[in-house]
Parts: structure tokens; sequence; C-alpha cells
């Protein structure tokens, strides 16, 4: 069955980084765009990156350039490389899978039109 299965969260320092990582299975990882967004509990969800494949990024403009969205097609795995981490972005982070290209956007993500997503890694920022 799908699985999505996110790794790296933690504590970390404002201005830190943190490199979150999401082992796909149980679909054709290279042919899904995939993406991450965030969730605090009583808010909006927030989409942040997408990458389709061959590596086209898109970025909401909370995070570009502090952000880097990337994949490894060849482990069936997907990253969050989290630089400048600022105290108001504690949230459980999320990966997520898109099967219509067409939606590949960090809006799409925040829409909800995602095809699978996992369980979440927590980030908790102390200032």
């Amino acid at each position: 069955q799908v699985q999505l299965v996110e790794s790296g969260g933690g504590s970390a320092q404002s201005g830190g980084s943190l490199r979150l990582s999401c082992a796909a299975s149980g679909f054709p990882f290279s042919a899904y765009c995939m993406g991450w967004f965030r969730q605090v509990p009583g808010k909006l969800r927030e989409g942040l990156a997408t990458i389709a494949n061959p590596g086209i990024t898109n970025y909401a403009d909370s995070v570009k350039g502090r952000f880097t969205i990337s994949r490894e097609n060849a482990k069936n795995t997907l990253y969050l490389q989290i630089d400048s981490l600022k105290p108001d972005e504690s949230a459980q982070y999320y990966c997520a899978a898109i099967r219509e290209m067409r939606d590949c956007s960090a809006d799409s993500l925040s829409y909800g039109r995602m095809s699978y997503w996992g369980l979440g890694t927590l980030v908790t920022i102390s200032s």
C-alpha cells in the first residue's frame, strides 16, 4: 500500500537548520509531483514547496530563499532543507504526492489537491 514516512523533525533554535526526509513506497514515485506542507492545529494548511520530475520546483513566497526541496528518485525519497528557521514556523510538516502535474505547486498543497500524504514530522523552533 502507499506509504509516505517523514523524518528529521525535532527541536531547533531560531535561525538554525533542519533537513526533513520522506521515504515513499507503494506508488510510482518518479511519476508524481512531490511536495511539503505544514499545519499548526487550528490554523490553515500551508503549502511550502513542490518538485516535479525533472526537478522543476515551486515555493511559497514565505519560504523562498530559505527552504530547498529536492528528490532522489533512485531511493524514492524526498527532502526539504530548511534554513534560517523562524520561531513561528513550529508545525507538523507533511510530505505529499500529487498525481496531476498541472497541480504541481505549493498553492495546490494549500488547497488540499494531493493524492497521498504522510503522518508528518513535528518541528519545534525555540527563540
